[in-house]
């Protein structure tokens, strides 16, 4: 608490901007963590509901059972079946577009204040010298207390800005990595999914599709 009295106002904005962080760093570790799913279990059970099973409504209680971006976008492609390639893949991508949506959301406030801590940071450091300077040019070298107390708020939100922009930005980051291996999930099971289609036209063998 001591810290920030010394730090001033920006110090406040500063543990708001943390409060803020902290919230959806544990919102979207828990949101991407529910939507993770073994991936390649997930697919061979679908290609199996289709090739083997020639049902696509087994194919799409199988999506309703998992979780997470793949499994709906596998579903809308699914509702599809039996439609023009072209209707299908922009079915698939406009579930893609939304999932990804869904995906990224609260990242751009961590990025936000990623970049923005640092800057505050600094408009303290530069607060904080301007007052030195105008102790030091009212009571002189006499009181080199007045002046230790801006440099001290300098300081204080110098280092408060980067102890609040590193983290955020690792779990900024972090967070990144994750998508994008959702990106590669969901190109594989479209992929998966275009192909077989294209298996069970060339087959001739009409599937259940209620």
């Amino acid at each position: 608490m001591e810290f920030m009295k010394q730090g001033g106002l920006v110090m406040w904005l500063l543990l708001v901007a943390s409060i803020i962080a902290l919230a959806f760093i544990i919102e979207r570790f828990i949101a991407l963590r529910r939507a993770k799913i073994n991936v390649n279990e997930f697919l061979a059970k679908v290609r199996k509901a289709l090739i083997v099973n020639h049902s696509v409504s087994d194919a799409k209680k199988i999506c309703e059972q998992y979780r997470g971006p793949v499994a709906s976008i596998m579903k809308a492609g699914l509702l599809k079946y039996g439609q023009p390639r072209e209707d299908v893949e922009k079915t698939i991508e406009n579930a893609a577009l939304f999932e990804m949506s869904r995906l990224e959301r609260g990242l751009v406030v961590l990025a936000t204040i990623a970049n923005v801590a640092p800057l505050l940071g600094f408009l303290g450091t530069v607060t904080g010298m301007i007052r030195s300077f105008d102790a030091l040019a009212e009571a002189g070298l006499s009181n080199p207390g007045l002046v230790a107390s801006g440099i001290s708020e300098a300081l204080l939100t110098t280092a408060g800005g980067l102890f609040v922009a590193i983290p955020v930005q690792i779990a900024y980051n972090f967070f990144m990595t994750r998508i994008t291996r959702f990106v590669r999930d969901i190109e594989s099971a479209t992929n998966m999914l275009l192909e077989t289609f294209g298996e069970m036209d060339r087959s001739g063998v009409s599937p259940d599709s209620k």
